[in-house]
């Protein structure tokens, strides 16, 4: 059966991309919304569906956040004229308290900027980063352990009744 792409979460809402990864690999704490400064082919691809943010981090340079390892993959009739770069640096839209909120956070807590999830808002383009910290590798044994019973505790569950 085929996933949809849309959210149902509000109306004029759909999902572009996630990071599932996010979730294994960090603790994730507080989450925020950024806009993206895009080109137009960007755009298009982004309608398309094809982006990838599962390697990408967020990094915070002279008072700005920066998007770095994102993949935007380019669409073939999108331009022509336009050489396009699927791995460019892209720059977040924040204000300037919440900018001063993460770079405290990152600076002086060693938390990471993570970007968690890429989807259209209104007819813009959002992206939801969140303030992260590392597992190590016996609390992702945990995750997975716990993902088991619960698999498992359903499946009794369902069995039983």
């Amino acid at each position: 059966m085929s996933k949809s792409k849309k959210n149902n979460a509000s109306p004029g809402q759909s999902t572009i991309a996630l990071n599932k990864k996010a979730k294994f690999d960090f603790f994730l704490g507080d989450r925020f919304e950024a806009g993206l400064v895009l080109e137009g082919w960007e755009v298009k691809s982004l309608r398309a569906g094809k982006a990838q943010i599962a390697d990408a981090h967020v990094i915070i340079k002279d008072g700005e956040a920066w998007l770095l390892g994102a993949v935007i993959t380019p669409l073939i009739q999108a331009s022509t004229h336009v050489r396009p770069d699927p791995t460019r640096t892209r720059k977040l839209l924040l204000h300037d308290h919440e900018i001063a909120r993460l770079t405290g956070q990152v600076e002086r807590k060693g938390y990471t900027l993570v970007p968690t999830a890429l989807y259209f808002k209104r007819g813009k383009v959002k992206l939801e980063i969140a303030l992260a910290e590392g597992k190590k590798s016996h609390d992702k044994r945990a995750t997975i352990k716990e993902r088991d019973w619960q698999r498992d505790k359903q499946r009794i569950l369902r069995h039983k009744a």
